[in-house]
């Protein structure tokens, strides 16, 4: 595992926490979880947040460990296959708006914010314009209500 640092304030450029697995490496920025745990309900025995590193990706085949990081709303949790294309973004671009305003959006995606574009294919963006990851969702407005698509931590 590479810890590229932790979380980051405010202002900060993103930064990454990567697991380097040989069929797949598996990336974590923090400042983007949304604790939908649809990545240790999916695959718990990759996914534990009792252990250190959390995320072991040699622990299940490189396929499923795609699958389940897909599974992620907010793309804090991306991958990166050894060899092989990378993740393909949903086509045609969905948005959904969730009922407490979060915008939910998956394709290939530019987004645009403090520190530059980035190109995405998950994301879960600000509805209420109270978060301090702009234009990420993190909570700390009314899109802290819990909503029933974005699942809640358990």
């Amino acid at each position: 595992m590479t810890d590229r640092t932790g979380e980051s304030a405010p202002g900060e450029a993103p930064k990454l926490k990567e697991y380097e697995g040989e069929g797949i490496t598996v990336t974590f920025e923090p400042r983007r979880c949304l604790h939908a745990a649809e990545c240790v309900r999916g695959l718990p025995e990759v996914f534990d947040l009792s252990r250190r590193p959390w995320v072991l990706p040699d622990s299940a085949e490189a396929g499923l460990v795609a699958e389940v990081v897909r599974r992620c709303p907010s793309g804090a949790l991306r991958y990166r296959p050894a060899d092989g294309p990378g993740e393909r973004p949903d086509s045609p671009v969905s948005v959904r708006r969730t009922p407490s305003g979060r915008l939910v959006v998956r394709g290939d995606l530019r987004v645009s914010g403090a520190h530059g574009d980035r190109r995405e294919t998950r994301v879960v963006l600000c509805g209420c314009g109270a978060s301090g990851n702009q234009p990420y969702c993190d909570r700390s407005g009314p899109c802290a209500a819990p909503d029933d698509d974005v699942p809640e931590p358990r």
